[in-house]
């Protein structure tokens, strides 16, 4: 009785190292760490390349941390505009995911949030796509490849087309792109690319090939 009682008068921390598990028994205090809070999972996306540019169409998400009323998902606008809660219609085309999220904290930190962490992520491409016309199997508009957002290999857009005809001119083949000044024309031969020679040529979303016919 007098043991029980000199036990029961002793400091826990003594007592835990007198009775071996009593303070093992008692659950562990837990604490999130305002780092670890902020630290929500984005919401998921494709895999594209940290360079990749958003444009017109991309379905991006943007996610702020702690702040659950302001996320947004999307599609860009055709005029590369997202609308955002509180901020409105905001421009991103033009910009990667990267500087996508640095602009909206930015924007966000100026008038409504004290340093604000947010992420933006791409969800989905745009549909993009390339004419190909003359000696190919199947002529006509062929979406790119998700895996391939910003262009594929010409031998590749030939293969998708459904190679040549009998008659085609591999040597032949030429490519219209638009640009910031104009329509470019580009002459390729496909027939020296088939052979490891001159390296490669990349067609990019908005290009018209045309493969040439054979002069007999």
């Amino acid at each position: 009785m007098a043991i029980a009682l000199a036990l029961s008068l002793l400091p826990d921390f003594i007592l835990a190292q007198i009775v071996p598990g009593a303070a093992a028994s008692r659950p562990a205090a837990t604490s999130t760490s305002p780092a670890a809070a902020s630290a929500a999972t984005p919401i998921g996306g494709v895999s594209a390349p940290t360079s990749y540019i958003l444009g017109p169409n991309d379905q991006v998400a943007v996610d702020v941390f702690g702040e659950d009323d302001l996320r947004a998902s999307g599609r860009l606008n055709p005029e590369g505009n997202l609308n955002v809660p509180l901020l409105g219609s905001i421009h991103l085309a033009g910009l990667t995911a990267t500087q996508a999220a640095s602009k909206l904290t930015e924007l966000y930190g100026r008038d409504y949030l004290v340093k604000p962490k947010i992420n933006v992520t791409l969800l989905s491409y745009a549909k993009r796509h390339f004419v190909i016309l003359g000696q190919v199997g199947h002529p006509g508009i062929i979406e790119m490849p998700e895996s391939s957002p910003g262009g594929v290999d010409l031998l590749e857009a030939i293969a998708m087309a459904g190679g040549y005809t009998r008659i085609a001119a591999p040597e032949r083949i030429t490519v219209r792109r638009h640009n910031a000044n104009g329509d470019q024309i580009l002459k390729v031969n496909a027939k020296r690319l088939a052979k490891g020679k001159g390296g490669g040529f990349l067609v990019e979303p908005g290009d018209t090939i045309t493969v040439g016919e054979s002069i007999f």
